[in-house]
């Protein structure tokens, strides 16, 4: 259990206190533990408005998978506990939407989910915790992880190994021995999905540690969103072995993203041009964003587009409409009948058509104590704060009475109302995290 502000009300005291030796009691008689008690994935959901996740199939167009299409790689095996982050009724691998809702569009990705950037609220999904290969979308992560730590003016000249990739995979053409600033290699990142700009970013990002130390730092972030099921292996999501993630984790990820005001000015960059390299005798040159949606979409915030032959199609977009920002995630999709970006739309389109209190789950917070997930994102690059450890987590922070201090206010002053002692574990079970445990990925 956390601290409890040394300023806090003597009645909210109480009542933390009578709180938490009533769990201890509880504790002590598990025969008698409620479901909810026992599962602490459960506990970080609160009364869902979902149908039973009883494997509805998910609505899929009429249409035959291309000739070729090379198998997908073995997944780990599921954890239900993994499986039901965010709640109860994510935890299929069907569909999951509203009890009422219209039926959402028939799109052929493997898994979905649309999301509410700001409340959190997951809207609807096909799978949202089944495992799928990430492709370029796995870039949100390196931004996610990196851009907080990069200053947008600081240079780097290009190395061999920075333009070193997958023979074909999309570059935004870093020419070796060049000068570019850290804001022109988000930009080719984003708008090319440049593998070149996203070695490039990782190197510098690193430090001494390189590529590999930023690669270490994105599953650290994945783990402290509470992506449990996202491994990188690369940092461009050129496929690896054992890398994976689902159409949840991304909507973790992406929620960083869009609080972030500089990446949204990079997603939304229609065109760039990229500066001539003198010295190495290169001109400049013009890029386009491949992300689609921003071109006629009302409201769009940009995204990501993502292609591999094994990955297929994936793809994240936000948007927002009357002062709702909703994002969208699909994993595993093919070009054909609809585009990724324009399944996105179609998802988008029937998220925008729910009302604002429909909700089948939740998309978890991140694991920084005492700080909210806007500060987190929109941090200085010099922040210094990090990940939660399990120790770090049972800690008073100063200023912090103790749990026996707690206990022995209730005692004293016996009789706090019980409408707020239920009040005060209600928003506690809200803000619980769960702690499944995690895959070994080979």
């Amino acid at each position: 259990m956390r601290g409890i502000p040394s300023t806090t009300p003597w009645r909210v005291v109480a009542a933390l206190a009578a709180a938490t030796l009533a769990a201890s009691s509880a504790a002590a008689t598990p025969a008698q533990a409620s479901p909810i008690q026992a599962d602490p994935a459960r506990a970080a959901t609160r009364p869902l408005t979902a149908k039973a996740p009883d494997e509805i199939p998910c609505p899929k167009p009429n249409v035959k998978p291309p000739a070729g299409r090379p198998p997908r790689p073995t997944p780990p095996p599921d954890d239900p506990t993994q499986r039901a982050v965010g709640g109860d009724a994510l935890a299929t691998s069907g569909l999951v939407t509203p009890s009422g809702s219209p039926k959402p569009p028939a799109v052929t990705a493997t898994s979905w989910l649309v999301a509410d950037l700001d409340s959190g609220e997951v809207l609807g999904g096909c799978g949202p915790h089944v495992y799928g290969t990430p492709a370029s979308v796995q870039k949100l992560l390196l931004a996610a992880t990196a851009m907080a730590k990069l200053s947008p003016k600081a240079t780097t000249t290009i190395t061999q190994g920075d333009v070193t990739i997958e023979a074909g995979s999309s570059a935004v053409g870093l020419v070796k021995g060049g000068k570019y600033n850290v804001a022109t290699l988000w930009t080719g990142l984003l708008l090319n999905s440049g593998n070149d700009a996203a070695n490039t970013l990782a190197r510098m990002a690193g430090g001494k540690s390189g590529v590999a130390g930023t690669v270490a730092a994105m599953n650290a972030e994945a783990q402290r969103l509470g992506a449990y099921q996202t491994h990188a292996v690369t940092p461009s999501g050129l496929d690896g072995p054992g890398q994976f993630t689902s159409a949840y984790d991304l909507a973790l990820i992406a929620r960083v993203c869009f609080d972030r005001p500089d990446f949204v000015k990079y997603a939304l960059t229609k065109t760039f041009q990229m500066p001539a390299q003198k010295a190495q005798k290169k001109g400049g040159f013009q890029i386009q964003n491949e992300n689609k949606l921003i071109f006629g979409y009302k409201g769009a915030l940009g995204g990501k587009t993502g292609f591999t032959t094994i990955a297929r199609h994936s793809y994240v977009g936000g948007a927002e409409q009357n002062g709702r920002r909703l994002v969208v995630t699909l994993l595993g999709a093919e070009a054909s009948p609809l585009r990724g970006y324009q399944q996105g739309e179609a998802l988008l389109n029937w998220g925008f058509a729910l009302p604002k209190d429909a909700s089948v789950g939740k998309l978890v917070d991140p694991a920084v104590p005492g700080v909210s997930r806007t500060e987190s994102a929109t941090a200085p690059p010099d922040d210094k704060r990090g990940a939660t450890t399990p120790t770090a987590a049972r800690e008073a922070p100063r200023g912090m009475l103790t749990l026996g201090a707690a206990a022995a206010v209730a005692i004293v002053l016996a009789g706090t109302p019980l409408l707020l002692l239920l009040t005060q574990r209600r928003r506690r079970r809200d803000r619980r995290r769960p702690t499944p445990t995690q895959p070994t990925y080979r």
